[in-house]
C-alpha cells in the first residue's frame, strides 16, 4: 500500500508557479500511477480550488455534500478524510491528495481493498470491529439518504453489517482481519458492492 508523506515545499512552490517542480514530478511520477502530464493538470485543478495548498475537513465535507444533496454526507466525508490524511494533521495536501487518488482510481484490487480496510480500521489496531464497520456504512445509509433502493435483508445498517461480517468473518472472532477481508472481497464480488459505496452499486 502506498502512504503518503509530508511534502511541504511541493505547496509552496505551486502557489507561486501553479506548477509542479521536475523533483516534484519524478517523487509523485514514482509514488502514483498519473504520468507529467496528468499530475500538472489534477495540481492545477487543486490550486484553483485551494489556493493555500491545503483542504480542510469542511472543505471536503461540502464536496461530498454536492455529490450528496438528499442526504447528509458529512460522516461518511470525514472517514474518507481520515484516510486520505496520512500524516494526521488535519488536512490534506496534494501529495496526500493524488497519492489516494491514484489508488482508487487506478490501483489494482488489492491496493484499493488494503485503502478500503484502512477507512474501515478507524482505530488503526489492523482489524475491523463490527462495530467500526457499524459506523462506516451508517455513515453511508445517511449519506444517501431515501434515493438509496436495497434489498429486504439490508434494510438497516445493522443488517447490512450482519451480513458483510456473515461472508467475511471466516473464524467468528467479532473481528475482520486485513487477510479475511481481502480473501472474502476476492471469493465473493457481492461483498465488494456491499462494501462499496458508488452510484452504480447504489442504483442512484
Amino acid at each position: 500500500m502506498v502512504h503518503a508523506v509530508e511534502f511541504p515545499e511541493l505547496l509552496t512552490m505551486g502557489n507561486k508557479v501553479g506548477r509542479l517542480r521536475p523533483e516534484d514530478i519524478r517523487d509523485l511520477t514514482a509514488a502514483t500511477e498519473f504520468n507529467e502530464y496528468e499530475l500538472q493538470g489534477w495540481y492545477k485543478g487543486f490550486i484553483k480550488d485551494c489556493p493555500s495548498g491545503i483542504l480542510s475537513l469542511e472543505e471536503f465535507q461540502k464536496i461530498y455534500s454536492n455529490f450528496f444533496p438528499q442526504g447528509d454526507a458529512s460522516k461518511f466525508a470525514a472517514h474518507v478524510f481520515r484516510t486520505f490524511d496520512k500524516n494526521n494533521d488535519n488536512s490534506i495536501d496534494f501529495r496526500e491528495f493524488i497519492v489516494a487518488l491514484s489508488i482508487t482510481s487506478r490501483g489494482n484490487l488489492d491496493a484499493k481493498l488494503k485503502w478500503a480496510f484502512s477507512m474501515y480500521d478507524r482505530d488503526g489496531n489492523g482489524t475491523i470491529s463490527r462495530e467500526e464497520m457499524l459506523d462506516i456504512v451508517g455513515a453511508i445509509y445517511t449519506m444517501v439518504g431515501s434515493t438509496m433502493k436495497m434489498p429486504d435483508d439490508e434494510a438497516t445498517p445493522e443488517q447490512r453489517t450482519d451480513k458483510i461480517f456473515r461472508q467475511m468473518d471466516k473464524d467468528l472472532d467479532g473481528q475482520i482481519s486485513l487477510q479475511e477481508f481481502i480473501e472474502g472481497a476476492k471469493s465473493d464480488p457481492s461483498i465488494v458492492q456491499l462494501l462499496s459505496c458508488t452510484s452504480q452499486n447504489m442504483g442512484l
